[in-house]
């Protein structure tokens, strides 16, 4: 069994930046694609980015290439998400996953943090 815990999350400005991290117990992370997803209330879950478990391959949504970076620093356990040129619309809760096959279909993954609140104001 994984645990994963988020944190990072907070109040920003538009066009300021985050670092969201994920911390995982139970077992290592190197072995899982990891990803981060969002979800705004009344709507579906979203993929943002995932990391593969080789040799780190990313991948990310359309509406946050080029301004969102996911990272894994198996040493720590621990996975990033570095937000930066914040727009209101990427106000959400952001969860941490990860899985074996998973990639950017949340139904895929096995392992879900508890998520933490990113707000971004006008």
């Amino acid at each position: 069994q994984v645990q994963l815990v988020e944190s990072g999350g907070g109040l920003v400005q538009a066009g300021g930046s985050l670092r969201l991290s994920c911390a995982a117990s139970g077992r290592t992370l190197s072995n899982y694609n990891m990803a981060w997803f969002r979800q705004v209330p009344g709507k579906e879950r979203e993929f943002v980015a995932v990391v593969g478990s080789g040799a780190g391959v990313t991948s990310y949504a359309g509406s946050v290439e080029g301004r969102f970076t996911i990272s894994r620093d198996n040493a720590k356990n621990t996975v990033y998400l570095q937000m930066t040129s914040l727009k209101p619309e990427d106000t959400a809760v952001y969860y941490c996953a990860g899985g074996f096959v998973g990639w950017n279909n949340d139904r895929a993954f096995e392992y879900w943090g508890q998520g933490t609140q990113v707000t971004v104001s006008s």
